[in-house]
């Protein structure tokens, strides 16, 4: 009698700290991909690049300052009275193109910083719902563990009070008992997963997960799409951020080359003075005050352009991109095929188990616990139909996910973005 209490309680025994410890929110996946784009901290980081790609456009929009300078002389003779002077002089470097060339590259890091930052939202987005399809996944596997161990506790119940009637040996109700407190470990194995993978869903957020927990509403169900892989190539070409990335790098490294050679250009100093001198008392050469002025222009001499190793870098970068451009492009080819490809056989996969699998499972299992309550199948039996039906529905649990997954990589290839696995609440 103490053996049947035990396993009656054993539900309520099982670890609950989900609940226990921590308030838990149901959130569902629109919500929770509005917070990872809101709230996740390696995406705000990124976003502060945006700030630096203004901060260096306003930068190099700064024009050449002028330069001042003044100096004094005198005759170190007083005898001789030849008087005193000042000289003030104005100089400004003038640049021809440097500018607008500076300026026109600030601009493309610019857009190139707005690209790069458009790719990593994308590949947010894709890693964020895979976080939030693996806590899915993880609170199917724990239900269908749940469900396992409480046809099996039941069982075990019912063989302790059969064996207490005579009707069923000792080895009988042992092997349900250890059964059960089996297929308990798994669950609370099974209870520690789900756990892990709803403290991910905070993390993807920026929430902290001491005091809350994120539970995903919803359940994995097949998402079946209509694809042909001409269609996807050209979105692709169209959509994808890394290839804009590609392009807008081309325009930089073009940009770069463009400066590179204008700071080889000529630039010249312009000068403007003026000298202030008093009256020379001197009786040889006796000079009245006066003021002069001056104006003059300094022309370098650009001998340092002979080295054309700047230039030659910055059009080795530039040749460097566009090779990296058709890079890009066909491994958007590659990522388009093989994702079609794996999402094609995962739907036919699903569709397969959906079909058979899971029915014949379900008919094994109801007969065979049928049977073993009219002692016309053994123990074992039961217990091998039951292992069989876990691991279909298990299997069917992973496939679902598969299926899902590859149907995110797929749009994710295609730079498309149509999933929402809020349809899929219950």
């Amino acid at each position: 009698m103490k053996k049947i209490i035990k396993l009656a309680l054993l539900p309520v025994l099982a670890i609950n700290t989900l609940a226990a410890q921590q308030d838990s929110i149901v959130i569902d996946y629109n919500s929770y991909i509005e917070k990872v784009v809101s709230g996740n901290m390696e995406y705000a980081a990124e976003k502060l690049n945006m700030d630096i790609a203004d901060a260096e456009l306003t930068a190099a929009k700064v024009i050449s300052d002028f330069s001042v300078s003044a100096s004094y002389y005198n005759n170190s003779n007083w005898n001789m009275a030849m008087g005193q002077g000042a000289e003030f002089e104005v100089t400004k470097n003038i640049t021809f193109g440097v500018r607008s060339a500076r300026i026109n590259l600030a601009k493309n890091e610019k857009a190139l910083t707005e690209a790069l930052l458009a790719d990593y939202v994308r590949n947010l987005r894709a890693s964020a719902t895979g976080v939030f399809l693996e806590a899915m996944k993880q609170q199917e596997l724990y239900r269908i563990q749940r469900d396992s161990y409480e046809n099996i506790r039941r069982l075990a119940v019912s063989d302790s009070i059969r064996f207490a009637a005579g009707e069923i040996t000792e080895l009988d109700a042992r092997q349900s008992r250890l059964e059960a407190d089996i297929l308990h470990a798994d669950l609370i194995k099974s209870e520690s997963d789900l756990y892990a993978a709803m403290v991910n869903l905070g993390v993807q957020m920026g929430k902290s997960s001491l005091d809350t927990l994120f539970i995903p509403q919803g359940a994995l169900k097949t998402m079946a799409r209509s694809f042909s892989p001409d269609s996807l190539l050209r979105i692709a070409y169209e959509n994808r951020t890394d290839l804009a990335v590609a392009l807008r790098n081309e325009d930089v490294a073009a940009a770069a080359l463009k400066l590179t050679r204008r700071e080889r250009n000529t630039d010249i100093d312009l000068s403007v003075g003026a000298n202030v001198n008093s009256q020379v008392l001197n009786e040889i050469a006796p000079a009245p005050a006066f003021t002069g002025i001056s104006a003059g222009i300094a022309i370098p001499l650009k001998f340092s352009n002979f080295n054309r190793g700047a230039v030659k870098a910055a059009r080795t970068r530039q040749n460097q991109a566009e090779m990296q451009t058709v890079q890009v492009k066909l491994q958007i080819e590659s990522e388009v095929l093989q994702s079609f490809q794996r999402y094609s056989l995962m739907l036919q996969q699903v569709v397969k188990c959906e079909n058979s699998m899971l029915d014949e499972a379900q008919i094994l299992i109801d007969g065979m616990m049928y049977s073993y309550s009219r002692g016309e199948v053994s123990l074992l039996e039961v217990l091998t139909a039951q292992r069989t039906y876990n691991d279909v529905r298990s299997q069917y649990v992973e496939v679902l996910f598969e299926h899902i997954m590859s149907l995110v990589e797929l749009e994710q290839s295609a730079g498309i973005w149509d999933i929402d696995l809020s349809r899929n609440s219950q």
